[in-house]
C-alpha cells in the first residue's frame, strides 16, 4: 500500500443500509444525488453503503490524495467503489493504492486519461464557469452529457425547465474537478486491478468518447464489458439498465 497523502481534502459523508461495504465516486460537477439517486436506496437493501461528496469549493484536487480521503471515509473495512466519469479514474487509484481493501469496481462512463476532446469540453466548463454565464454553461451540459435522442425527445417546455435546473444546481468545487479531470492518468494502474470490474460504457456518449469506456474494459485483467445505449449521464436516461447491470455483478461475484 503507498502512504496515505499527508493532508486529504475534506468530503462530506452519509452512511446508509447494513452488509457488504460500497463506495460511491461520483463525476465531476455532479452530486452523489444525480449520479447515483435511483441506485443508492437499492444498494442500501443489502450494503453499507459510503456515499461521499468532494469539497464544495474551489479546492484544487489531486487524485491521490481524493482516492485516499474517499478510503478512508469507508464505513467498512473492505468494500466494492462504484465510480461515474471522474469517479471511475479515483476508483482505479484507490484500488491500486490500497489493494487490501478494495473488493471490486464498477467503472461507468470513464476515463484513463482524457483525451483531446475531452479536454476540449473541460476548458469550456472552466471558462463559462469562471464567466459567471450559468445559463450558458448549462445549455452546453445538456447538449453533451445527454444523448441525441433524448434531447430532442424532450419538449420545448422540459427542455427550458432541464436547463433552467442545472443552471441553478452548478455544484460547488465543479471548476477544481473539471480541472483534476483534464491530468488524470490511471493509464499505469490498469493492468494492476486485481478485483472483479465490471466496465458499463454509454453507446452515445458526446462528453467522453465511449473509445475511452472500452480502454478501461480492455486494459484491466479480465474485467466485464456491457454498453447502454444513452449518452454520458445514462443512468438519467436509462436508469434500469443501470440498476440491473450493477446489481447483477454485484450478486454473481459476492460482493
Amino acid at each position: 500500500m503507498t502512504n496515505i497523502s499527508t493532508r486529504l481534502p475534506a468530503l462530506t459523508t452519509e452512511v446508509h443500509g447494513t452488509g457488504p461495504g460500497i463506495v460511491l465516486a461520483h463525476g465531476g460537477g455532479g452530486r452523489i444525488e444525480s449520479n447515483f439517486g435511483s441506485l443508492l436506496p437499492l444498494l442500501a437493501e443489502g450494503h453499507t453503503v459510503t456515499a461521499s461528496s468532494y469539497p464544495a469549493d474551489d479546492t484544487v484536487l489531486d487524485l491521490d490524495s481524493l482516492a485516499d480521503a474517499l478510503v478512508a471515509e469507508a464505513a467498512t473495512e473492505r468494500f466494492t467503489i462504484i465510480g461515474f466519469s471522474l469517479g471511475t479514474a479515483v476508483a482505479v487509484r484507490a484500488a491500486a493504492r490500497h489493494p487490501e481493501r478494495v473488493r471490486g469496481l464498477v467503472l461507468a462512463a470513464g476515463i484513463a486519461r482524457a483525451d483531446n476532446r475531452t479536454r476540449l469540453a473541460l476548458d469550456l466548463w472552466r471558462a463559462l464557469l469562471a464567466s459567471g454565464d450559468r445559463d450558458a454553461f448549462a445549455r452546453f451540459v445538456v447538449g453533451s452529457a445527454f444523448s441525441p435522442e433524448f434531447v430532442n425527445g424532450l419538449t420545448e417546455a422540459d427542455l427550458a425547465a432541464t436547463v433552467d435546473m442545472i443552471a441553478s444546481n452548478i455544484p460547488g468545487g465543479t471548476a477544481a474537478q473539471a480541472a483534476l479531470i483534464a491530468t488524470v492518468d490511471t493509464t499505469a494502474d490498469l493492468p494492476g486491478v486485481a478485483v472483479p470490474t465490471l466496465v458499463v460504457g454509454a453507446s452515445e456518449d458526446l462528453l467522453v468518447d465511449p473509445a475511452n469506456h472500452r480502454f478501461l474494459a480492455e486494459r484491466i485483467p479480465g474485467a466485464e464489458y456491457a454498453e447502454v445505449k444513452a449518452g454520458h449521464v445514462f443512468m438519467a436516461e436509462q436508469p434500469d439498465a443501470w440498476h440491473s447491470l450493477v446489481l447483477d455483478f454485484l450478486e454473481r461475484h459476492g460482493l
